[in-house]
């Protein structure tokens, strides 16, 4: 089975990621994949565009988004708790989905914006018919439960979003950098989940460029979007990570003992 790109991100994407939809799709067919998602954090600007571009490319489009999940996206009490948010990835299976992205979305912009658009439990609850979810990258609840040594949270986490989305529709997000300590912790503890609880696992980049050399220039988009210099030793930076759309033969090198990772993209696209 052929390997997806899941988890992926436009220039829409605002001062984040840097490539045009059209640059993505042409790497993807250069790499000879057959579909690819589109997953800008709070955003489906680029929906339409990527639904109409990617058929001239013979790409299968799997139109997505990243929200920010909080406890209560109405709570903006200035608390440690209203400033906390998680990664989620959500992808439309059907038109439903699509529909249901969009409220998601248009209800996390208009009424749980608080610093960032945010979503929380209840509403996905709402609005998941149609809808498949992948954990996040490190940002994620599981993951980062994980990496902060409470991994009991972290599977009763996995388990509620599980019954949120239902059993078929939620997947635990492998990353590829196995240079990062905490993505080996977050990977290793997502595979026990998975084993322990049936919940499948799927590999994913969190892609923010096309080709690993661009990385340099998207360091400086967040310096613009920080209002910080290249120079400065405490400012936020992604450089330690390779967000590039990689090609389906480094994927399966990475995830060469946990194959099923690869071939559930699949999954995900004919689903």
């Amino acid at each position: 089975m052929a390997f997806t790109h899941l988890h992926v991100h436009s220039h829409y994407s605002l001062l984040t990621a840097l490539p045009r939809v059209d640059d993505l799709l042409k790497r993807a067919q250069e790499l000879g994949m057959t579909s690819l998602a589109l997953t800008d954090t709070s955003a489906m600007y680029g929906a339409v565009e990527f639904y109409i571009h990617a058929k001239d490319y013979g790409i299968k489009p799997i139109i997505g988004v990243e929200v920010f999940v909080c406890k209560d996206l109405h709570s903006k009490n200035n608390t440690s708790e209203d400033k906390r948010r998680h990664q989620l990835v959500l992808l439309a299976k059907n038109n439903t989905g699509y529909k249901n992205l969009m409220k998601i979305i248009s209800i996390a912009q208009l009424e749980g914006f608080y610093y960032k658009a945010r979503t929380d439990k209840n509403l996905l609850r709402q609005y998941s018919e149609g809808i498949i979810a992948l954990s996040g990258s490190m940002q994620g609840e599981v993951p980062s439960e994980i990496i902060y040594g409470n991994y009991d949270r972290a599977k009763a986490s996995a388990l509620e979003y599980q019954d949120i989305f239902g059993k078929d529709n939620f997947y635990l997000e492998l990353g590829p950098h196995t240079d990062i300590e905490n993505q080996v912790a977050a990977n290793q503890g997502l595979v026990q989940i998975s084993q322990e609880t049936g919940i499948p696992v799927v590999a994913a980049v969190d892609v923010h460029y096309v080709k690993k050399e661009d990385a340099v220039t998207q360091d400086i988009l967040l310096c613009i979007r920080d209002n910080k210099k290249v120079t400065d030793t405490e400012r936020f930076s992604m450089m330690a990570l390779d967000l590039s759309l990689r090609s389906e033969a480094d994927m399966r090198e990475i995830f060469h003992d946990i194959p099923e990772a690869i071939e559930n993209t699949q999954k995900i696209v004919d689903a």
